[in-house]
């Protein structure tokens, strides 16, 4: 069983079009980021320690846990290269979003214009974020529709976090729990991968059409 939801944003059609121009035709003297938060990172502890992969054994660990607080991490996915500018907070507003724009800012060259590939949620868009962005031009700032995460990059780069990190790992504190993700995008950074993206816009919307139309048939 798998799930789908597709964006009702009227302008959806521009807002790909935008971001996959980005993705296949990069502008010069300039850096794509693709920038999100992964809101309410769980510090879980097992209430047994987790016992090691052996041979022919898989790794093991208790099924309950014990819930030790929250994080958010905010990261920044350099398309060109895979590397990831990132910063942890205890909360997730729009003061904790500027925050992470001003290191943002204050780790990428100052000769070069950045293009951020955000989705829609509030604290991107408020009064205040937006006053930020006007005093520094630089910042060029591309929305992705409504209901359509699978357009930023970055959430392939969570899916690695969570699948190669996240669910082996258990954690007493939420410090324990951002030192350890600190740590492993170091060695993420010493080594990146970037993701490729290599659908046109017009292949997009061709596979959205028809499974819009396989939908329409099926209510036949």
């Amino acid at each position: 069983m798998q799930t789908w939801k597709l964006s009702t944003d009227p302008e959806f059609v521009g807002k790909v079009r935008d971001v996959v121009g980005l993705y296949l035709d990069p502008p010069e003297n300039a850096l794509v980021l693709c920038v999100d938060e992964k809101s309410q990172m769980q510090a879980i502890d097992r209430t047994a320690p987790i016992l090691p992969v052996m041979p022919t054994t898989p790794a093991r660990m208790t099924h309950d846990y014990v819930r030790n607080g929250t994080t958010s991490l905010f990261a920044a996915l350099d398309v060109a290269t895979g590397t990831v500018i990132s910063q942890h907070h205890r909360r997730h507003r729009h003061q904790e979003f500027l925050k992470f724009l001003k290191t943002i800012d204050n780790n990428t060259p100052a000769d070069l214009d950045l293009h951020l590939i955000c989705d829609n949620y509030a604290t991107h868009k408020t009064p205040a974020v937006k006053k930020w962005l006007l005093r520094h031009p630089r910042f060029h700032v591309h929305f992705t529709p409504t209901s359509a995460s699978w357009l930023n990059l970055v959430e392939r780069f969570f899916a690695e976090l969570t699948n190669r990190k996240l669910r082996r790992s258990a954690h007493r504190s939420v410090a324990a729990l951002e030192a350890d993700v600190r740590a492993w995008i170091n060695d993420w950074n010493n080594d990146p991968t970037p993701f490729v993206w290599t659908k046109t816009t017009d292949e997009i919307l061709e596979s959205i059409a028809n499974y819009c139309q396989r939908i329409n048939d099926s209510a036949h």
